[in-house]
């Protein structure tokens, strides 16, 4: 018996950035895979041939990443950023909060972030998701509220200074 996958929960820019990620795996890496492949073959003896093992080992992930996205975009929710009175008073998926991060009594930081679904979280890109442990801890409160998480660094203190 089949399970059910899990939805993913993105807003509508992580799904248009998801679908160009998967467009681009079908349409362009795999052309380039398989030029990379024809040319290593082209060598001889494959059981020597690091260029072809290399080649072999990327379009494995690529075929791996294109089958995890395929996922995402079939089993996937729209996250409504505009719904709901208090999007901008209470943190939900969607809002922009400003957070002031304590350790061992030391303000570490204070960073604007975006909260959305896990399948889109980037530190990178400044966002957290929601089922994060700060994401988990602040989901639901209001600016001024100061809640307790552990981070990877150890227990931190979150002080929620804007929402919009």
């Amino acid at each position: 018996m089949a399970t059910a996958s899990k939805k993913h929960q993105l807003t509508r820019e992580g799904l248009t950035q998801l679908v160009e990620e998967l467009r681009v795996l079908k349409e362009e890496t795999r052309a380039e895979i398989a030029e990379r492949l024809k040319e290593a073959i082209s060598f001889g003896d494959l059981s020597e041939n690091a260029e072809y093992e290399a080649a072999r080992e990327h379009q494995a992930q690529v075929e791996h990443r294109i089958m995890e996205l395929e996922d995402i975009v079939k089993n996937h929710e729209i996250i409504d950023e505009t719904k709901g009175k208090n999007r901008k008073t209470v943190v939900s998926i969607g809002s922009q909060v400003t957070l002031v991060v304590k350790s061992e009594g030391k303000t570490l930081d204070e960073e604007t972030f975006k909260i959305v679904g896990s399948t889109e979280a980037s530190v990178f890109s400044k966002q957290i998701s929601n089922e994060s442990p700060i994401g988990t801890a602040i989901m639901g409160r209001e600016a001024g509220a100061t809640v307790s998480a552990k981070a990877p660094a150890g227990m931190v203190e979150i002080t929620i200074v804007s929402i919009s």
